[in-house]
Order: structure tokens, then sequence, then C-alpha cells
């Protein structure tokens, strides 16, 4: 086997990677230099068939090859050089900070996961936040609007906050006494206890970081998972919100 380091990715890396981890892989040779003036035949028909000159399966690595420039294309990390002939390309200003931070890979994992869309309590500040890196102020922001919303659905008084808060506004119903505002009658009882369970933890765990170091929030990707979490549990307020203005319709 002859292999090259002149590749724009190495050829076992472009065989086992999915798409997505290649492109970021070439994305980043592509930014190692001015990051302008490239073009596919270049990269991929010339560079890279050199440099993978030998290996039983050049085809097929160079076909991943173009398959992660087209998805470097789609993410608008690799956008036209007007400075040239069409089939010319430069690395996008998001591509090359992407490029040249350490971090970057994670970052627009993150994003990534966020690119659709949320809860409209978590479309302002908090994407806001997220997007300018503020992690821990994005996270829990994110989980004081579930906070919000579920005093609000549940009617509760305004001293009760967190974990207290959760729980007047899950508790199950049992021994045919009325249970919380937002607790689903028709549920089954483990299930009543796990509503509570799971947003209270959610209020123990995330909604307050100085207390709860169970997260790292300069991780980007958990941050993410937590507003996608929040995300999930604004809806099931919701729900509880309708069930409980019309408790003969069902959930």
């Amino acid at each position: 086997m002859t292999f090259t380091h002149h590749a724009p990715v190495p050829a076992p890396q472009v065989r086992e990677l999915p798409t997505r981890d290649v492109a970021l892989l070439l994305l980043k040779h592509l930014g190692s230099g001015n990051g302008r003036a490239l073009q596919l035949n270049s990269i991929v028909g010339s560079t890279a068939a050199r440099a993978y000159e030998g290996e039983p399966d050049v085809d097929e690595l160079l076909d991943k090859l173009a398959d992660a420039w087209s998805w470097l294309e789609s993410r608008a990390l690799l956008a036209r050089d007007r400075g040239q002939q069409e089939a010319f390309r430069r690395v996008s200003r998001e591509g090359m900070e992407l490029a040249k931070d350490p971090s970057g890979p994670a970052r627009f994992e993150a994003s990534e996961r966020l690119s659709g869309s949320l809860h409209p309590a978590l479309e302002g500040p908090v994407r806001t936040n997220f997007h300018l890196g503020e992690y821990e102020l994005a996270s829990f922001a994110a989980m004081k609007a579930v906070e919000v919303a579920v005093r609000e659905a549940s009617g509760l008084d305004n001293s009760l906050v967190g974990v207290p808060l959760m729980r007047a506004a899950f508790q199950p119903h049992k021994n045919g006494k009325a249970g919380g505002p937002l607790a689903d009658a028709e549920a089954e009882g483990g299930e009543q206890e796990a509503a509570s369970a799971l947003f209270a933890g959610a209020m123990g765990a995330y909604k307050n970081p100085s207390s709860h170091r169970t997260v790292k929030f300069d991780d980007p990707v958990e941050a993410a998972e937590i507003i996608q979490f929040a995300d999930l549990l604004l809806r099931q307020v919701e729900r509880a919100r309708q069930r409980a203005q019309n408790p003969g319709a069902g959930a």
C-alpha cells in the first residue's frame, strides 16, 4: 500500500468515517491555506488521486471525498469564489472559523442539533445565547422557560420555584385524592410519578448549574441536549395545559 501525507484526508479515515466527519476533516485541509480558488477536480481528481495511488479502492475513496465536498457546499461551508470562474469555490467565513477552531467540530455538531425549530419560549434569548457560546446561560434560560411555563399552566403561586413547583404541579392522583393541576389523572400511577420525577429532576440537575456540576456547560453538545430536553418538556407542558382545560377530551 502506498500513502502520502499530502492526501486531503488520509485513506483509512475516508473509508471508516461517515460523510460528515470526512467533510469536516476535508474542511480543515481546505482552510489550512487562504481557502480560495478551490476546485473539486483539482482537489479530488488530481491531488487526492495521486495521494491514494496504489490503494485497492481508489475510486471509492475519491467518490467519498467528492461526497464530502458536496456536504460542505450544502452547509454553506464552501461557497462560490466570486473572483474566479464558476467551478471555483472558497471556504466560507463560517467554514474558515470552523476550520481554524480546535473545538469547531463540537460547536458545529451542537448547532446541527438545534438547526430545527424550537418551542417559541426557546427561540429568543436561549438560541441567541447558545450561538454566542454562552452555554451555561443558554442552558439555565432553557430550564427557566420550563419553570415559567409550568407555573403559568398550573396557576400555582409564585412562591413555588424549581423542584417544589414541579412536585406540586405534577403531584400524582392517589387514593381518590386530586393530584397536581398538570398531573394526568387518566395515567397509571407509576406514569404520574415518573412525570413528576422527570420535571423535578430537570430543575434539580440543570436549572442551577452553580450547585449541580453533573453537566459540563463548556461543552456545546451537552448544552444543545439540555435545550432539546427543555423543548421536550415545554411540549409536554402544552399537552398538560390542554388536558387540564379539557378534562373530558383525553391527552
